[in-house]
């Protein structure tokens, strides 16, 4: 007991509204359902744990996760809540106990229970069809300087225990895995999973394959309280890493903010202990790209310092461009044209230095020379906002971008197309405007994604200045018609 109030515990139970002496009651309820009906909690018990900073024994804080995630409709961690017993893996600099976002970064033997808690959680929420709303995002500062010294140091993989006993892991581990070990042709056939889960994002957009995405983390977080050799140890984390990535864009993709960021964190600490710093730094480079696309471009940046400098001195050229060409997306939408174009500029001599002369990882296979145009044509249309020159360049980027799509990416090329068309009204071309936004128009009906949408508001402002022309008059009537009332940022929005 700490003495001290409890103020993550005290602000989410403001926020669900109960009493204390209902709070104890429904513990004691829950406890039940979970097989542990000798639970006896009381008023003055909870009055502890919030006033004095009591953290209770397990299960209480598993108990009390559940109510509060269920209460409040978004996934809510004991880490959250502030009962995590920093003491059970020993206390050192920067193992998250001190005023960081949600303790991050975490000790190695949390990680996966972090992991298998969240996803289980956010399971949780699909099951009940409950919406993960109302948390606040970290600041990008915040987590960068959390997280700085912990990503550049070398992993703490090598310095876990070597014994293939599983007594070490956390508790919460065992609750929904019984630890076992797999072997080489199970990691495999993981891998392949993911890449037929990448694929079909990529096409279809996060939403109908989510929570499939989020079920196989779960499942591999659950492996990973068991201690396999070195080689598959760390093949089993790079598994962890690029499903919780996909769950994480995939939450981005359909408006799950807070839930897509906590995952892009996870997949940064799932990197790292796998030894795979390059992966850690482009997962924390997703979570700047979400940044930019809430309009928050300065957290971007200090994402992308820590993206860019803790991924190492093995990054593949390539890797670094793509980490470029979100910097520049950021500056554009800053209105800062000449820092953008010197930064695309380095991306480009990036990019093409690339030899190909080793593998890109399956992460970055995707990232090839239409994406590089798609982000440059990004990148311009953005500026293009403040300095309407560029819309021109932008036009440019975007049409190649288009024409190197290969099939399978088509909500990149509805980017594409939204990019083109509001880079075509800015550059005072309607009639061009107005073929490529009716393309992505008829492309979007088979697309779960809603930033897609997000991106067509965005154009749609563009139209206003062409009202008079029947022809777009026309196309603002069915792009009216074709959007959803509520926008993927989870807040309904007029048109």
């Amino acid at each position: 007991m700490s003495g001290a109030p409890n103020t993550r515990l005290f602000d989410l139970f403001g926020l669900a509204g109960w009493s204390k002496g209902e709070l104890a009651r429904l513990v004691n309820r829950q406890a039940a359902a979970m097989g542990h009906p000798q639970l006896a909690t009381d008023t003055s018990r909870v009055r502890r744990w919030i006033d004095m900073g009591e953290i209770p024994r397990d299960p209480v804080p598993r108990v009390l996760a559940a109510l509060f995630t269920e209460r409040l409709g978004r996934v809510v961690t004991i880490e959250d809540l502030g009962l995590v017993r920093h003491g059970r893996v020993g206390k050192r600099p920067g193992d998250g106990s001190g005023s960081h976002p949600d303790g991050v970064p975490w000790a190695p033997e949390r990680t996966a229970a972090v992991l298998t808690e969240f996803t289980g959680m956010d399971l949780m929420l699909n099951r009940r069809g409950l919406v993960g709303a109302g948390a606040a995002l970290a600041a990008g500062s915040a987590l960068s300087s959390a997280m700085h010294d912990w990503l550049r140091a070398d992993p703490a993989l090598t310095a876990t225990p070597t014994t293939n006993n599983p007594l070490h892991a956390e508790p919460a581990g065992f609750d929904r895995y019984d630890a076992a070990p797999i072997g080489s042709q199970e990691i495999e056939e993981l891998e392949r999973s993911v890449d037929v889960f990448r694929a079909w994002d990529a096409a279809r957009g996060g939403g109908l394959q989510r929570k499939a995405v989020v079920g196989q983390l779960n499942e591999v977080g659950g492996m990973l309280t068991y201690r396999h050799p070195d080689h598959l140890q760390r093949r089993l984390w790079g598994v962890a890493a690029n499903l919780a990535v996909l769950a994480g864009w995939m939450s981005h993709d359909v408006g799950l903010e807070p839930t897509a960021q906590k995952y892009f964190v996870i997949a940064a600490h799932a990197a790292r202990e796998g030894g795979d710093r390059p992966r850690a730094g482009e997962a924390l480079s997703r979570a700047a790209r979400q940044m930019v696309h809430l309009g928050r471009p300065d957290d971007a940046l200090d994402l992308m310092k820590l993206a860019k400098s803790g991924s190492g001195d093995q990054t593949l050229p390539r890797t670094r461009a793509m980490l470029y060409t979100i910097e520049a997306w950021a500056q554009a939408s800053m209105g800062h044209g000449q820092a953008m174009r010197r930064t695309l500029g380095e991306a480009e001599d990036l990019f093409v230095s690339d030899k190909g002369d080793v593998p890109p990882p399956s992460w970055m296979q995707m990232f090839d020379d239409a994406d590089m145009h798609g982000m440059q044509a990004l990148a311009y249309r953005t500026l293009a906002e403040h300095d309407p020159a560029a819309a021109a360049i932008a036009q440019q980027h975007a049409k190649r971008a288009i024409e190197l799509r290969v099939q399978g990416r088509q909500r990149s090329q509805i980017f594409d197309y939204l990019s083109l068309a509001s880079a075509c009204f800015i550059g005072d071309d309607p009639e061009q405007a107005d073929r490529y936004a009716r393309l992505a128009l008829v492309s979007m009906g088979a697309n779960s994604s809603h930033r897609t949408w997000d991106r067509l508001r965005e154009m749609y402002r563009l139209t206003a200045q062409y009202s008079g022309s029947p022809r777009i008059e026309e196309l603002r009537t069915e792009i009216k018609l074709a959007l959803p009332r509520t926008s993927g940022k989870g807040k309904t929005r007029q048109v």
